[in-house]
């Protein structure tokens, strides 16, 4: 449905893709083999010009947004689920700046993010604080004009090889409201180390590591918005512009998956005909594709709604988040189903795509918190409804349990 996107979102699309198609496709299997970082393609990417497409002009970037940074994410995963995130977890760690740095924060990084000399991760997660974030245990100390971080996270996107980190930590401890706030840690900065890297099931091409910070000295000036106690709030209204950049992963890896399952249906033969000519067969195949489309249009509907300036974009992020990435769960699963005992090998690609999608499913929130989101967003609404009460019957009010 290209007739909906502008001229600037196609050139955007097509810039993606033709790095997709001539660098990242060729190379993919290679880099999910190896478990090693693709600095060839990120290069690629940077002489593409898409690096930094979410990023206004003002700060080195190309003002072009999140529908456009989707788009280019949506192309690369295409290609390649693990080269997807490695583009747009630059989008998830810039965003506490963007949206809650000073000026001179935004004014010192965000434009060597922009031209991709420098990349930036996200240090949120901890062992015992996944999709409860607010628990985390990391802790920054105020002390001698700054703070000293202490602790460690958990399961940081291109971690190791990001040059900046975007780190929450517990500033406040007897506070609810204003426990934590976040910083913007420096590599190379003392005290400061990569631990573990995970060998992972997919999206293997990107690291993801452990952070490690023992007495990690930083400036206030890193204070991210200047302004303790608000990290909380910076890390959610992040997450609610990144969720779309997840989805739109989990859309390129759908529409690969099926592209590859519409090939060889129409190649593979079995009974004297090929596979496509089974009405089982173009039962998935029409399902796959119905689902792919209308979880795209939901992914571009809510990008549009953040560059638009909706103040209300929490619950369009968390359901476009859901059900893309259990769109691409179905479809690269129904793909490896299409291709047979083929699809369960290495030697064919769907596979991959089976791998990588799994994990969409669960970072930026597990599917079952944003269902949560949903549905207490959904309960909220319920109040600009009031007219409807008319409607129910009394005696279904305040009735008593069966």
């Amino acid at each position: 449905m290209s007739g909906l996107l502008t001229e600037e979102n196609l050139k955007w699309k097509a810039k993606a893709r033709a790095v997709a198609e001539e660098v990242v496709r060729p190379l993919a299997a290679k880099y999910d083999r190896e478990q090693e970082y693709p600095w060839e393609i990120k290069d690629a990417m940077v002489e593409a010009g898409i690096m930094g497409v979410w990023i206004p002009e003002e700060y080195g970037g190309s003002g072009a947004g999140v529908l456009n940074l989707c788009l280019c994410v949506e192309e690369l995963s295409r290609a390649c689920g693990g080269i997807g995130v490695a583009y747009a977890v630059n989008a998830l760690g810039s965003f506490p700046i963007l949206v809650g740095g000073t000026e001179d924060q935004k004014k010192k990084y965000l434009p060597d993010i922009a031209s991709g000399k420098r990349m930036i991760a996200f240090g949120l997660s901890e062992k015992t604080a996944g999709s409860d974030a607010g628990s985390m245990r990391t802790q920054a100390v105020a002390a001698d004009g700054g703070y000293v971080i202490n602790g460690e996270k958990k399961w940081c996107t291109n971690g190791g090889i990001a040059d900046l980190y975007t780190v929450f930590a517990v500033t406040d401890p007897e506070s609810r409201s204003r426990r934590i706030s976040s910083f913007v840690v420096e590599k190379g900065t003392e005290g400061f180390t990569i631990g573990k890297v995970e060998d992972k099931m997919g999206i293997r091409a990107v690291p993801v590591v452990e952070l490690h910070f023992k007495d990690v000295r930083i400036p206030e000036e890193n204070l991210v918005g200047g302004k303790a106690g608000v990290g909380f709030k910076n890390a959610m209204a992040t997450l609610d512009r990144a969720r779309p950049g997840v989805a739109a992963q989990a859309v390129g890896l759908a529409q690969g998956a099926l592209e590859y399952a519409q090939v060889y249906s129409t190649q593979r033969q079995q009974f004297g005909s090929n596979l496509a000519g089974f009405q089982m067969i173009q039962d998935m195949l029409a399902k796959m594709a119905t689902k792919v489309e209308a979880a795209r249009q939901l992914v571009h509907a809510t990008a549009r709604a953040i560059d638009a300036g909706d103040p209300k974009i929490t619950k369009m992020a968390a359901m476009a988040k859901a059900f893309a990435t259990d769109t691409a769960m179905e479809v690269t699963t129904d793909a490896v189903q299409i291709f047979g005992g083929y699809g369960f090998m290495k030697d064919y690609p769907v596979e991959k795509y089976m791998r990588d999608a799994k994990i969409t499913q669960i970072y930026e929130g597990t599917n079952q918190i944003q269902r949560v989101v949903i549905a207490r967003n959904l309960i909220k609404e319920a109040g600009q409804l009031e007219h409807l009460r008319k409607y129910i019957p009394t005696e279904t009010q305040n009735a008593p349990l069966p």
